[in-house]
């Protein structure tokens, strides 16, 4: 029973992901309010994107906890086609679902990943809520 167990994870895992990651070098910038309410802020680098998440290093010691809410934002000169058009915008709302391994020396994490919460773009959500539309009167 556990080997079967074991065996199902190894299947979970090796599902494909939602979004293609793209290997990227783009800084960016984390906003968030801590625990007291004070707006914190850190200059980070994305080094994978996707239309649905993103993977950030921080250049200094930052410590943000699992869950939080943050806003990412690229650099205003790099917002260009290499990165999902989401990003070019401006500000996205993002939670931290995953936090890196940490820096021996000081203690806080390498990097993030983070969850664009952004609307999910499908064919199905467009046709439907334009037949909606052609119904109500």
């Amino acid at each position: 029973m556990i080997q079967q167990m074991a065996g199902r994870r190894a299947a979970d895992n090796g599902q494909t992901r939602i979004g293609n990651r793209r290997k990227v070098s783009v800084p960016a910038r984390l906003t968030w309010r801590d625990a007291s309410g004070t707006l914190r802020f850190v200059s980070v680098v994305m080094r994978e994107v996707s239309e649905v998440d993103a993977f950030v290093e921080c250049q200094v010691p930052a410590s943000i906890p699992l869950y939080r809410l943050v806003h990412f934002q690229v650099e205003r000169p790099v917002r260009d086609g290499e990165i999902p058009a989401v990003l070019q915008e401006g500000k996205v709302l993002s939670a931290v679902y995953r936090v890196g391994p940490h820096k021996t020396s000081t203690g806080t994490p390498m990097g993030y990943a983070l969850r664009l919460l952004v609307e999910p773009k499908s064919d199905f959500q467009s046709s439907s809520a334009s037949a909606q539309l052609a119904v109500a009167n």
